[in-house]
């Protein structure tokens, strides 16, 4: 398998090119057709993947966690656990090529590498901190987010009030109300008039109540 050695790469990039090496013989070249399922919750590899081009997306359900590139890990969460699923889906945005490392050369290279093994730990700090921040985000919704939720909740596709009212229903400022209007406009979810709102394409609506809450990446 022709991949180098990756320097620099805050995970490999310290492996001695002769255990790199032996790492590649036991590993797989994957290719993913752009739409192609990568992982899912219940097909899925016991790898360590590392994204060699092309670009994937990573969901849980509905909500969008970040997007992959060249470099890029995937499938620690998988790595050394028992458990049955996956919790997230990885889709290929584009043709894709990743490297998969079964969970028997993870172990080596924890073994014989300790700099891969402190870098390993520093990947999951990493890992765990992005995690959290983006729990945060979920749990504490932007402007753009509550409006949207409060828009679907209506029930109709038309609603008819003053900013004012919106601005105490939703708990915030005029001014944060007004950019959270241009960003559901811009996205076509939503047209305006005057004290008239219209709910344009009520799936991009839903899609802002996870997407515009802290966009990862």
């Amino acid at each position: 398998m022709n991949v180098k050695t990756p320097k620099g790469h805050p995970l490999f990039g310290r492996v001695s090119g002769e255990l790199w090496q032996q790492t590649l013989e036991q590993s797989e070249l994957l290719q993913v057709d752009k739409g192609g399922t990568v992982y899912q919750p219940k097909r899925f590899r016991r790898c360590l993947g590392m994204v060699l081009q092309g670009r994937m997306q990573v969901r849980r359900e509905a909500l969008l966690m970040s997007t992959l590139s060249a470099g890029d890990i995937f499938g620690a969460a998988a790595l050394f656990t028992d458990r049955e699923h996956y919790p997230t889906t990885l889709t290929a945005l584009t043709p894709c090529q990743a490297l998969l490392i079964p969970q028997d050369s993870v172990r080596r290279l924890l073994r014989e590498s300790p700099p891969f093994a402190e870098d390993y730990a520093a990947y999951l700090s990493n890992r765990i901190q992005f995690l959290s921040a983006r729990l945060e985000a979920v749990s504490t919704p932007s402007a753009q987010g509550k409006l949207a939720r409060y828009l679907l909740a209506a029930g109709d596709d038309t609603l008819t009030l003053s900013a004012t009212q919106l601005c105490q229903r939703l708990g915030v400022g005029r001014a944060t109300l007004y950019r959270a209007f241009e960003v559901l406009e811009e996205s076509g979810a939503i047209v305006r008039s005057g004290k008239t709102i219209r709910i344009a394409d009520r799936a991009a609506l839903s899609q802002s109540t996870n997407e515009m809450e802290g966009k990862e990446v």
